[in-house]
């Protein structure tokens, strides 16, 4: 009785760790993937300034502005 006691807490206590190990893992790939799609949004702001300064010194056209900016939009989640 003893016996099957100690063993069924220590299948217990393995399965807590082995789940708490498991959302250890799950946190860390969310927050990787939020840094990520972060970045990637970043990235697409710079995207669109450069394109509007471009725009405005004269250095494309109406239609390869819109062009392009329609480019980064899809690509993006924000804008």
């Amino acid at each position: 009785m003893k016996k099957t006691i100690i063993k069924t807490v220590s299948f217990f206590l393995m399965m807590v760790i082995m789940f708490a190990g498991g959302c250890a893992f799950l946190g860390g790939a969310a927050v990787g993937a939020a840094g990520t799609a972060g970045a990637y949004e970043y990235s697409s702001k710079n995207q669109l300034d450069k394109l509007e300064e471009d725009y405005k010194a004269g250095n494309i056209t109406k239609e390869e502005y819109e062009s392009r900016k329609k480019q980064i939009e899809e690509g993006s989640i924000i804008y």
